[in-house]
């Protein structure tokens, strides 16, 4: 409903086209590249850095990892799907020895 006023539709188109004008600005400035570049890396590193120390200090308290439990979770959901074959098996045999 705000958004039908000419007014703000006008506040916002310009504020679209100057954060437009901006971002091509920045892009087209190498060093901001570079710099934002940098920062991905180290963050990811660091990431990596971080879930490792994380593991290690799991596996110290003798706690699961995320791993760990998702491997976890399969194994339940094989097992599952078994037991669901082996009773379907049963009741097919005792549904037989009944006739």
């Amino acid at each position: 409903m705000i958004m039908n006023n000419p007014m703000v539709k006008r506040i916002v188109e310009t504020g679209e086209e100057r954060v437009g004008k901006l971002t091509q600005q920045l892009m087209s400035n190498e060093k901001f590249v570079a710099a934002v570049q940098t920062l991905v890396t180290r963050s990811l590193a660091a990431k990596g850095t971080l879930d490792s120390a994380l593991r290690t200090a799991l596996s110290a308290m003798n706690l699961p990892s995320t791993a760990d439990l998702e491997q976890l979770r399969a194994k339940v959901d094989d097992l599952e799907r078994l037991l669901t074959s082996v009773e379907s098996k049963v009741d097919a045999l005792s549904a037989a020895k009944k006739k």
